[in-house]
């Protein structure tokens, strides 16, 4: 996929037609939740296999920065913050999936939970296997059941979460700076997690907009 070069897949015009002026943030709200689902749906409803690939592409090449930037804005528990939420997921493990790996794998060796077989990430866990998994849970988004692809990305919060903290404590009386950052990441991946969770179960209830 990386050596290919892919056109990038904008949402029709037609979306922002209605948008003029200034920008009034309720507007920007309503631009948000109107682009994330043309996305969505454009892309779930296609029979065109390089959609998904395309998508996949222009969000690595350009991070749909202005849709992206209008998604940040939306509630943690609505269709464009669920969107958001996944992009930084997805970017968080591709920044540093060696250190996601770890905090995964050790958050699997003290959960007694089903959240690793959940995630799906393969096992043993590494810099790969996260990266797959990230592409994975973003195509889920796409093309698959939403709903899977919000509890796969919550049940992996879950369980970074709990590596997280589980290293925190082995540092917390060798480096206090070293703990209080894993700490810190902990606490929002749990709380992304719920954020997740939160919104699998308003897509499968048809109120995720």
């Amino acid at each position: 996929m990386a050596d290919r070069h892919h056109r990038p897949v904008r949402v029709p015009s037609a979306h922002f037609e209605a948008y003029e002026g200034g920008p009034d943030p309720a507007v920007e709200l309503r631009i948000a939740h109107d682009s994330a689902r043309a996305l969505v749906h454009r892309v779930r409803a296609s029979d065109d296999p390089d959609l998904i690939e395309r998508m996949v592409a222009y969000t690595d090449e350009h991070g749909l920065d202005t849709l992206a930037e209008l998604w940040s804005r939306a509630g943690a528990r609505s269709l464009p913050g669920a969107l958001w939420r996944l992009s930084l997921l997805r970017a968080l493990i591709r920044a540093d999936p060696a250190g996601t790996a770890l905090l995964f794998q050790r958050g699997s060796e003290v959960l007694s939970t089903a959240d690793v077989v959940v995630a799906g990430a393969e096992a043993p866990t590494g810099p790969d296997q996260i990266s797959d998994l990230a592409d994975a849970v973003l195509r889920g988004a796409y093309v698959g059941d939403f709903a899977i692809a919000l509890e796969r990305a919550a049940a992996f919060c879950r369980t970074a979460s709990a590596g997280a903290a589980d290293l925190a404590d082995d540092s917390d009386s060798v480096d206090d700076a070293r703990a209080a950052d894993l700490t810190t990441r902990a606490a929002r991946l749990a709380a992304s997690g719920r954020d997740f969770s939160a919104c699998a179960r308003l897509e499968r209830a048809g109120d995720l907009d």
